[in-house]
């Protein structure tokens, strides 16, 4: 027997906004929204699933999993996101062929380079 990858949790302060955000970001849309934290999906029936829960603290130190984004064209992408709240940051990284950006909550992704085929 295996399992099915259901959802990505993800703590916010915030999630209604923190979620659409990245609803936003990703082309996703809503697929519940209740207090107790709001799940969006590419389409109501598709996994996996992100999963924005309330928490009270902040986010102290790097996050030790986080999303890569690979879009058609990085530069566009990433300025795109950082219009959108997104903002740059240095986890010593080093000089790297992808963009390291901070949702508006500071949690870490990346969006790498177009993929060459």
């Amino acid at each position: 027997m295996t399992s099915v990858w259901e959802s990505l949790t993800i703590d916010a302060r915030d999630p209604a906004r923190l979620a659409r955000w990245w609803a936003e970001a990703l082309g996703y849309q809503i697929v519940t929204e209740k207090p107790g934290g709001v799940e969006i999906r590419q389409s109501a029936d598709q996994r996996p699933a992100l999963f924005f829960g309330p928490v009270t603290d902040g986010k102290d130190r790097k996050n030790r999993l986080h999303l890569d984004l690979r879009p058609a064209n990085q530069e566009a992408e990433v300025e795109r996101l950082v219009d959108m709240g997104a903002r740059h940051v240095d986890i010593d990284q080093g000089d790297v062929e992808w963009t390291v950006l901070a949702d508006p909550e500071g949690n870490e992704f990346c969006v790498l380079r177009e993929r060459e085929e």
